[in-house]
């Protein structure tokens, strides 16, 4: 090994632009059939465990307020709003309705904060 081959090995170990090369894990070979069905097996399982986990799912009682503060007469007036401006943009006006928006989820968190607290004690 030379002093050039020696420059540049460390150049190439210091430098930041070098590019970490990982190699590919080796396959397992399949050992019998059997296995193969046990894997099935417990694919099957994997999924029903699955299913009973979205069954068992908390909703956030938040979610569900404010849905419900948003459709009230309260805030009738900043989803009217929101609403027309929708309609405005889909019919091709270049604004944006961030501002009407803000207004309504506002209208719809301020209602919805007393009874959220009354749920959660």
């Amino acid at each position: 090994m030379g002093v050039w081959d020696t420059i540049t090995d460390l150049l190439e170990a210091a430098a930041p632009w070098s590019v970490a090369v990982a190699e590919e894990p080796e396959e397992e070979p399949a050992e019998d059939s059997n296995d193969d069905a046990e894997e099935g097996e417990d694919e099957e399982e994997d999924e029903e465990d699955e299913d009973d986990e979205d069954e068992d799912e908390l909703v956030d009682p938040k979610d569900q307020l404010e849905e419900i503060c948003r459709n009230s007469k309260q805030c009738a007036p900043a989803k009217h709003h929101f609403e027309e401006c929708v309609e405005r943009v889909e019919n091709g006006s270049k604004e944006d309705c961030v501002e009407e928006f803000f207004h309504l989820t506002h209208c719809a968190t301020q209602c919805a904060a007393p009874k959220l607290w009354s749920k959660l004690k």
